[in-house]
This record gives structure tokens, C-alpha cells and sequence, in this order.
């Protein structure tokens, strides 16, 4: 069930007055909304709503008994082993359905180079949308309760955790401690912040149909599918446009999530924050998927020693978690060795800044052309590791790349008027000053509900009017 199509309207609509309709009656609402959320999740296949029972279940049991031997005189280490068994049945969870048959493959190339080659079976395991969303998100409520920050929630009330439809398929990953005690008391209908979350979802069902829909179906499928066919200056603005349509792509699914939980009452953690206009690659992770990168600083970066155990080690941790972060993405070596580009590119960053101070060195970003600079350099390294990203393999990319010579002499006909000033307007929206955007959502907030359903009818409107005709699944429902 997709966002931009009239099946989630027609679903939304249902939803949105039997949660209003329900919430006095707080726990029957509760019940309501995990059903919600596995006739969504169950839209695709209902078998995967035995992945959101198997997820409450095994994670409330096991954060319990954490609790339990918490509180009990020399139980650190049963709660370890208890946290032990949370991670491995989670992380076991996501191996299974995400990198069995990656890691089945792999050991069979590596068997067959010294002479042991034995067929492996493939289980072909179907992969259910939003798992490593999910699981991420879990493991933030075991471990969380393991540390002391967050005490064991009913089980009902982690059900609704688990099962929440907003964020099932693609973030943003909103951690256990933040989320859990809004549901201590029922929603208040008047504290309802519309104009936000109108502005927040008319803006991402723009973002996804009118700039990543365009610009994936009029030059960045073609160029990767058959990069052979198209000419350098074509090959360049449709790596490009892949930025501009990854941006706007995910930007939108988490800016209608997040609208959508405000229409219910719930507030959701923010995803982006204009992430081409960052000046160092550690500032682009600091503003792309803000709850992924987050979740793994916190709970892999930091454990694994973050910078308290000396500079190299600092470096060897972020080469690592960011290797770690490719590989969440998907299971293949070009996801690990885009990781791999972040972690190595912000280690080399971070050795930079230490040189410099020891040096005296002032920042080399004073002046605005230097920082428009450094904003180029980020935005022209972090397009570069993208087509890593988006090619089927390593060496399917670097056949991107090689059109970028071997395609010179020639312009072709992709690059159109519509497809430059795309590109360009999915740069450059980022530029708009917040303030400007929250002074459209405060006066949309004050024009009343009738103002607000013209203004979202008008825009809905002109949406599907100048849109594609049928939304494309978006990008990180593959991940």
C-alpha cells in the first residue's frame, strides 16, 4: 500500500476518524491501531504480519526479562545474556530474510576458487518490505531497557510501537524511549499541528511524483539499466539527477510519515534536514536519515568505542560502522564499499581537522566561497558514491562511470529542459531557510479546518493533475 495512491487515501480516511472516534476509549484505540498497521503491513503479503507478532512477542518477553534481572542483586550478567539473545534472534531475523543467500553465494565463489566448489542451495527467501526498519527498531527498546533509560512497556502499548503504520515500510526509525510515552495518555484532537503536517505531506507527494518519479523514469533508469546507450553529458546529469531523486524520494515517504502520525496525534523524529547543503561529509550524516545515522552512533559507533580509545581507533570505528551502515542497506559489495567511501572519506576528515588544530590552522570554511566550496566538494563526493549505490554491482557501476569518457563527443537527447530544471529545483529547495517553511505552516495552522481542506483539495489537485500517471514504489522499501 503505497502512500501517493487512492487505496492508502481511501485507508487513511477510514483510519483517521475511527482513531479520533476511539480515543477516549484509549485501550480499544490501541487494539484498533495495531490492526490498522497489520492490514497495511499485510497489504503486500499476509504473511509478513507474522513478522510483527513474532517482533512483539519475542522483544517484550526478552526485554521483561532483562528488566527482571536488572533489578536483581548481581544480575548484570544474566541481563547481558538476556540483551545477548534479544540481539542475535533480532539481527538473525533480518541474516535470514535479507543475507542468507548473499552470504550462500559468496562462500560458494570463495569455495570454487580453491577447488572445493559444492553447489549451495539458494533459499530465494522472500524479502519482507521495511525489515531492517523494523529491526533496528526493536533492538532500541531491549537495549534501551537494558541501559536503565526505559522501563518495560505493557505489552499492548509495545504492540503499538511495533505495528505503528506511518513508519512500517521506511522510517524514520523512532527509537522505543521516544515514542512509548505518548501512549501513556490519549491524544488531544485540538493540539493537532495540521498545518504542519499538511505542508509536510503535500510537500513530499510533490517531492516524489513531480521531481523523483520524473527524473527516474526520463533519464536515471535508462542510463543504469543500459549505460552503453548514452553519452557522457548525458551520464553526468543522470548521476546527478540520482542524487536529487534518492533525496527526494526518501525525503518524501519520511516527511509524509511523519505528517501523517501528526494528523493522529503522535509526533515523529525529523529524517532530513537539507543534506546538500552540508560542508563535510560527518555534516551529511548529521543531515540524511538523521535516524539511521543517529541509531548507529549510538549503538554501534559509541559501544565500539567511539574517540575515547585514541585516533586510530576512532578511525578503524567509523570505517567500520559506516561499513556496517552499506551493508544494512542491502546485501551486496557495492552497499558495503559505498559505506566503506563514507567511513574512509569522514576518518580522512576528521584526521584533516585534528591536523589543524594541532597546527593552529584556522577553519578553512571563514570565507562564503570557501564554504561554497566545501558545500560542492561534499555534494560531488557524496554523487559519486551514489552510483555505487544505485548500480545492480560494483562493476556495473564503474560501467556508469566509464561512460563519463568513453561517452564524450556527443550530447545525446535525455538531458531535457524539464529533466535540468528538476535537478536543479531538487538542490536547490534545500537552500529555502527554515523559517520561511515554518511561517507557511503557522499560516496554514490559522486559517481554520475549512481553509486547510481547500488548501490540501487544491493541492492533492494540482498534484495528480501535473503528476505521473501511478506512483513508483519508493527507493527504500528495498532496504
Amino acid at each position: 500500500m503505497l502512500f501517493p495512491t487512492i487505496t492508502f487515501a481511501l485507508f487513511f480516511l477510514v483510519v483517521y476518524a475511527l482513531s479520533w472516534l476511539l480515543m477516549p476509549r484509549f485501550r480499544l484505540w490501541k487494539w484498533f491501531i495495531i490492526a490498522a498497521g497489520y492490514v497495511f503491513f499485510g497489504w503486500w503479503d499476509w504473511r509478513f504480519v507474522l513478522l510483527l507478532v513474532f517482533a512483539t512477542v519475542v522483544n517484550q518477553v526478552l526485554a521483561v526479562q532483562i528488566w527482571r534481572a536488572r533489578g536483581r542483586r548481581g544480575g548484570a550478567s544474566a541481563a547481558k545474556r538476556w540483551l545477548t539473545l534479544s540481539v542475535v534472534a533480532n539481527l538473525g531475523l533480518l541474516g535470514y530474510f535479507k543475507y542468507v543467500d548473499f552470504f550462500a553465494v559468496n562462500l560458494d565463489h570463495l569455495l570454487s576458487s580453491i577447488g572445493l566448489g559444492a553447489p549451495l542451495p539458494l533459499l530465494r527467501v522472500l524479502l519482507p518490505v521495511g525489515i531492517s526498519f523494523l529491526v533496528f527498531r526493536v533492538l532500541t527498546y531491549t537495549i534501551d531497557v537494558y541501559r536503565g533509560q526505559l522501563a518495560p512497556a505493557s505489552t499492548l502499548d509495545f504492540g503499538v510501537y511495533v505495528a505503528f503504520f506511518p513508519y512500517l515500510l521506511a522510517g524514520p526509525i523512532a527509537r522505543a524511549r521516544d515514542f512509548l510515552p505518548q501512549l501513556a495518555s490519549p491524544r488531544d484532537p485540538h493540539s493537532v499541528d495540521a498545518g504542519r503536517a499538511f505542508v509536510l505531506i503535500l510537500g513530499g507527494l510533490a517531492k516524489k511524483l513531480w521531481i523523483a518519479d520524473y527524473l527516474s523514469t526520463h533519464i536515471v533508469n535508462g542510463v543504469f539499466l543500459s549505460p552503453q546507450s548514452y553519452s557522457a553529458w548525458e551520464t553526468a546529469w543522470a548521476i546527478a539527477a540520482y542524487s536529487v531523486q534518492i533525496y527526494c524520494d526518501f525525503s518524501a515517504y519520511s516527511d509524509i510519515a511523519i505528517g501523517v502520525s501528526l494528523l493522529l496525534g503522535f509526533e515523529l523524529p525529523e529524517n532530513f534536514n537539507a543534506p546538500y547543503t552540508a560542508r563535510s561529509i560527518q555534516d551529511f550524516w548529521r543531515r540524511w536519515h538523521i535516524t539511521l545515522s543517529s541509531w548507529l552512533r549510538d549503538y554501534l559507533y559509541i559501544p565500539l568505542g567511539g574517540n575515547r580509545k585514541g585516533r586510530g581507533r576512532t578511525y578503524v570505528n567509523l570505517i567500520v560502522t559506516m561499513l556496517l551502515g552499506g551493508l544494512w542497506h542491502g546485501a551486496g559489495w557495492s552497499f558495503i564499499l559505498w559505506g566503506g567511501m563514507h567511513g574512509v572519506g569522514m576518518a580522512l576528515e576528521r584526521a584533516s581537522a585534528e591536523t589543524r588544530r594541532r597546527r593552529g590552522l584556522p577553519d578553512p570554511g571563514r570565507a562564503p566561497g570557501a564554504r561554497a566550496l566545501q558545500r560542492a566538494g561534499v555534494f560531488a563526493f557524496v554523487t559519486f558514491a551514489w552510483v555505487f549505490f544505485r548500480a545492480d554491482s560494483i562493476g556495473a557501476a564503474f560501467s556508469v562511470l566509464w561512460r563519463l569518457i568513453a561517452g564524450l563527443g556527443s550530447s545525446g537527447s535525455a538531458v531535457t529542459w524539464p529533466v535540468v530544471g528538476l535537478v536543479v529545483l531538487g538542490i536547490a529547495i534545500q537552500y529555502v531557510p527554515r523559517g520561511f517553511i515554518e511561517r507557511l505552516e503557522g499560516g496554514l495552522s490559522r486559517i481554520g479546518w475549512a481553509g486547510q481542506a481547500a488548501v490540501l483539495a487544491v493541492g492533492l489537485f494540482l498534484i495528480d493533475t501535473l503528476g505521473p500517471q501511478g506512483a513508483a514504489e519508493f527507493l527504500y522499501f528495498n532496504f
